[in-house]
């Protein structure tokens, strides 16, 4: 029986490395197709005035380039891995709705757009987020035919497996949104997430191999992997096109989606210690600033400049520096996130011996 389900995994594995393959091969193909589209109908960043002034040369660089990538990843997805496999509508379903959302705001912040904005307010975004993220939530956590019955189950490193029941719900909800937004931050310097994006999903994909249950989630990791490392020959420094918040917030969401998924959602953080980085940068800038000003009148700074990268440019760091830096640190991340997926599965191995016995003495 043991033979027979490592030959099984063997060969799903095989199935999604040639997914990855074929979505590098069609994202590499169609890219180029895409860039020229949107140069144009002059579809270019608006960049910040307030960001780093390196960046300024940037502006009129095509956006929504997330497109290159999840057409390949859907196409791929509902022709190879969605047959009765129906439990990847959810994160098809959340890439689709998050992406949409996101062109909406790029198209909204785009040169020369009538809005003269760099798209939504804060507060509808947010707002928008968190609906399409509730809908997600109850999806994972509520019973079939309504959801996929997760009923709130958490992986803990080194102690196996949890349930925190309606809690879940919550946690979901902040875990897709939070990560969305932290991928949208580190979307500020060629290449940066679109790297940081190729080594989290790598990652979750050989978790959710070494776990066994969800193998239709690793075939669709990798798929990812394959279209984000095909986007990256576009996007290495410098850009001929931006993600844009098409795809970083739709990338982002469905990372989120994936680990919560897959119950490994504890490992987040670790595998996507970039993104946190990035978005806690954010949080303590803010934070500190609105504090210093209502105590003393004056606000002040933790960093030059938020986010995380920013700091580091203002320090002197080149862009490539940056970004190589970071993925490297991505890297690491990435390879500890998995080491300690092992131990959760150690610590459920020892919990199911230790029952066994209990089992067969009542028997």
């Amino acid at each position: 029986m043991r033979e027979t389900l490592q030959a099984l995994l063997v060969q799903d594995m095989a199935r999604a490395l040639l997914l990855a393959a074929a979505a590098f091969v069609l994202t590499l193909a169609t890219g180029g197709y895409w860039i020229r589209f949107l140069r144009r109908h002059r579809i270019g960043k608006q960049i910040r005035l307030e960001g780093p002034q390196s960046h300024q040369i940037k502006t009129g660089t095509p956006t929504m380039g997330g497109i290159i990538i999840l057409l390949p990843v859907i196409v791929l997805t509902v022709a190879f891995n969605l047959i009765d496999r129906w439990s990847i509508l959810l994160p098809l379903a959340v890439l689709v709705a998050f992406a949409i959302l996101g062109a909406i705001d790029d198209y909204m912040s785009l040169v020369g757009s009538r809005s003269k904005t760099y798209g939504f307010t804060p507060r509808t975004k947010m707002a928008l987020m968190m609906l399409i993220a509730f809908g997600a939530a109850l999806a994972l956590y509520l019973p079939p035919p309504f959801g996929l019955a997760n009923f709130g189950q958490v992986r803990v490193p080194f102690m196996g497996q949890f349930d925190i029941g309606l809690w879940f719900i919550p946690f979901a909800m902040l875990i897709i949104v939070g990560t969305s937004n932290a991928v949208n931050l580190t979307d500020g310097l060629d290449s940066l997430a679109g790297w940081n994006l190729t080594l989290a999903f790598a990652a979750y994909g050989v978790i959710t191999f070494l776990n066994g249950e969800f193998i239709n989630l690793m075939a669709f990791c990798f798929t990812l992997v394959g279209a984000c490392a095909a986007f990256l020959w576009y996007n290495a420094h410098p850009a001929q096109v931006f993600m844009g918040d098409l795809g970083s917030l739709s990338l982002g969401a469905v990372l989120g989606v994936i680990a919560l998924q897959s119950q490994q959602w504890l490992l987040l953080p670790v595998v996507g210690l970039v993104f946190v980085a990035e978005a806690l940068s954010v949080i303590l800038q803010v934070g500190y600033f609105k504090w210093t000003k209502r105590r003393t009148g004056v606000g002040r700074r933790i960093f030059k400049m938020s986010p995380l990268h920013n700091h580091f440019e203002l320090l002197g760091w080149s862009e490539t520096q940056v970004m190589q830096r970071f993925v490297l640190v991505g890297m690491v991340a990435a390879l500890v996130g998995i080491s300690l997926a092992l131990t959760i599965n150690e610590a459920q191995r020892a919990r199911m011996t230790v029952e066994r016995p209990a089992i067969t003495v009542e028997r």
